[in-house]
């Protein structure tokens, strides 16, 4: 719980001392702990017992419950020191198996927690996991991201807006992953007859076409950055706006005072000139459309126009789609 809601390292959690996390007198939660693989003292040398951190983790209400949990099993000192790095693995294969024994036992199959396909479930990939979700899922579990003082909020911060380490690595990964996913996702519907529409349809398919290039080379944050920071390749899939973002900063309504060198995938306005859909987006604005329509048939009356206006508009956008969309043999 904590390292996931956090992006805590291992260690650092099992650093955090016992009224670590006190009640704050207003605002948000804070976390203050220490930081480990970059302590070091006024003369460079690395300092094992950790320093304290210049910015504190910001916790929410899930985090804050869990450390308050523990604070009552454990009197004072580490709240976590006394589980060994080596055994934090193992009990977390243990919790596994007796959560999906119990789901078993209790008939609910659909609550067993499904084996991983890259392995044993271990502590150092929970960070990951939330880097993943940040990257890849604008507007639902982004939204968590908001809370986190010491990471980019939904990739809008910029990526020089702090220390270029940790978790910002991770993000910077992460997202250039499901870059390259889109590119490559857009590059084989576009060569199977998928057609495309939106002001930046043509800029669009210049990026897709070189997916190839990336294919299984990102695995570290230098290059992560090198397409990232390339301004003809960034293609943000946002399935939450059911839209994609081919992004430019002096175009985007996202960020209409400053230029960003992210999107705010979380902030997209139907109008603006970054915006490209595929065959598939269209699709999902008309099965969307259906939901709210058949929402709208049980609602009180003022909410149930409001979902049947909004369902109309994404009618309306998919029809749009349909009458402008481009095939990739018209670009040729």
């Amino acid at each position: 719980m904590v390292s996931y809601l956090t992006g805590m390292r291992p260690r650092e959690i099992q650093g955090l001392e016992r009224g670590c996390c006190p009640d704050p007198e207003s605002g948000r939660h804070l976390i203050y702990g220490r930081v480990f693989k970059t302590a070091v003292d006024e003369d460079g040398n690395h300092v094992p017992q950790g320093i304290v951190r210049d910015v504190p983790w910001v916790a929410i209400e899930p985090v804050v419950r869990a450390i308050r949990i523990v604070e009552r099993m454990v009197p004072d000192g580490y709240l976590f020191g006394g589980v060994a790095a080596s055994t934090m693995n193992p009990r977390i294969e243990k919790f596994i198996a007796w959560a999906s024994g119990l789901a078993k036992k209790l008939d609910r199959p659909h609550e067993v927690i499904p084996a991983d396909g890259y392995g044993s479930v271990g502590v150092s990939r929970f960070r990951r996991t939330l880097a993943w979700h940040i990257a890849r899922r604008p507007g639902g579990l982004v939204a968590l991201a908001v809370q986190y003082g010491h990471m980019r909020t939904a990739m809008s911060a910029g990526y020089a807006s702090r220390s270029r380490n940790g978790i910002h690595d991770l993000l910077d990964v992460e997202t250039a992953l499901a870059v390259a996913d889109t590119l490559a996702s857009l590059n084989e519907g576009l060569a199977n007859g998928v057609g495309i529409s939106g002001p930046a349809a043509r800029r669009a398919i210049h990026a897709a076409q070189h997916a190839p290039e990336f294919a299984g080379t990102i695995i570290n944050p230098r290059q992560a950055r090198a397409l990232l920071q390339n301004p003809s390749l960034t293609v943000y899939e946002n399935p939450t706006a059911m839209l994609m973002c081919v992004y430019r900063p002096d175009r985007a309504l996202c960020h209409r005072v400053t230029e960003r060198d992210s999107p705010r995938l979380d902030r997209c306005v139907p109008a603006c000139a970054n915006i490209a859909r595929t065959d598939g987006h269209a699709q999902l604005l008309r099965q969307e459309a259906e939901s709210l329509e058949a929402q709208a048939a049980h609602s009180p009356e003022p909410l149930g126009h409001r979902l049947k206006a909004r369902a109309q508009r994404l009618r309306e956008e998919a029809d749009q789609h349909d009458r402008s969309r481009i095939p990739l043999e018209e670009t040729e």
